[in-house]
């Protein structure tokens, strides 16, 4: 079974810095691409990050500049570094990661880790 983890989050104050970390068990890379996504209160859930096994990555118009993903295939690890935080960058952060099918893909994610950011 996959599980994902994540860690990371917690409460910064606006232009201040945090990296998400999500640890896949067993080889990621079998996911391609993996992602971060968010929901923040009342909101819908939406992408933040993704990245593909090759790297090729691609970035939400609104953190686009100040967060960067990365992934570290020999430890099964995803990666969010996140800087120049803002308020509207509260949210619960969940890490995806997808197995492709012939005929679909299969989606696992994280139980979710919360980012504050105070003004």
């Amino acid at each position: 079974q996959v599980q994902l983890v994540e860690s990371g989050g917690g409460l910064v104050q606006t232009g201040g810095s945090l990296r998400l970390s999500c640890v896949v068990s067993g080889s990621i890379s079998s996911f391609n691409p993996m992602g971060w996504y968010r929901q923040a209160p009342g909101e819908q859930r939406e992408l933040v990050a993704t990245i593909t096994f090759g790297g090729t990555t691609n970035y939400a118009d609104s953190v686009k500049g100040r967060f960067t993903i990365s992934r570290d295939n020999a430890k099964n690890t995803l990666y969010l570094q996140m800087t120049s935080l803002k308020p509207e960058d509260t949210a619960v952060y969940y890490c995806n990661a997808r197995r492709r099918r012939p005929l679909g893909a299969d989606d696992y994610w994280g139980q979710g880790t919360q980012v504050t950011v105070s003004s």
